[in-house]
């Protein structure tokens, strides 16, 4: 049990840091959230 809590841990771990190269700045971030949101807007049309 323990050993599955360590590889959840460090899949948690290694998404977040995908995450945070994947838009290098908070302006960065900002527009990836607002292109999603229009995307779903799009989507429910």
């Amino acid at each position: 049990m323990k050993n599955a809590f360590k590889w959840a841990g460090m899949a948690v771990v290694t998404l977040a840091a995908m995450s945070a190269t994947a838009c290098n700045t908070i302006q960065g971030a900002g527009q990836d959230i607002e292109s999603t949101g229009e995307a779903i807007e799009n989507a429910a049309k």
